[in-house]
């Protein structure tokens, strides 16, 4: 498939797909005019590039976990991915902690809202 069709399968832009390019997160094969062709492990590829954006992973980080997605990455490649996958878990750990406490917050000042609103609309109040 060409870059278009890609773009439209992921929800990527055309520009973003030439970045990731750039980045070296993926690799298309060129026909003899030089226009990229991409195939179904693409689509894949750029979904997990996408997840670990949206996740607020670097590219850099992301290069680094991609690299152990081949086929035999050998060892220094894997003890660097595994050192990345660890670090960025326990951000993403923190992240989430995080946002459940703010959630939990919000919880709470809805209930006390909702309390108050009720009292307000109480006859005789």
């Amino acid at each position: 498939m060409r870059i278009g069709e890609l773009s439209a399968r992921t929800g990527a832009s055309r520009r973003s797909l030439r970045y990731y390019e750039e980045q070296g997160l993926l690799v298309s094969e060129r026909s003899a005019s030089g226009q990229r062709h991409y195939d179904e492990e693409h689509v894949h590829r750029v979904g997990l590039i996408l997840a670990f954006l949206a996740a607020g992973l670097s590219s850099g980080a992301i290069g680094e976990l991609i690299t152990c997605m081949a086929a035999n990455p050998g060892a220094r490649v894997a003890r660097r991915s595994l050192a990345t996958m660890t670090r960025e878990h326990a951000r993403l750990t923190t992240a989430i902690d995080g946002l459940v406490a703010a959630r939990s917050a919000l919880d709470e000042l809805v209930l006390i809202n909702r309390a108050y609103l009720a009292d307000l609309e109480r006859p005789g109040t």
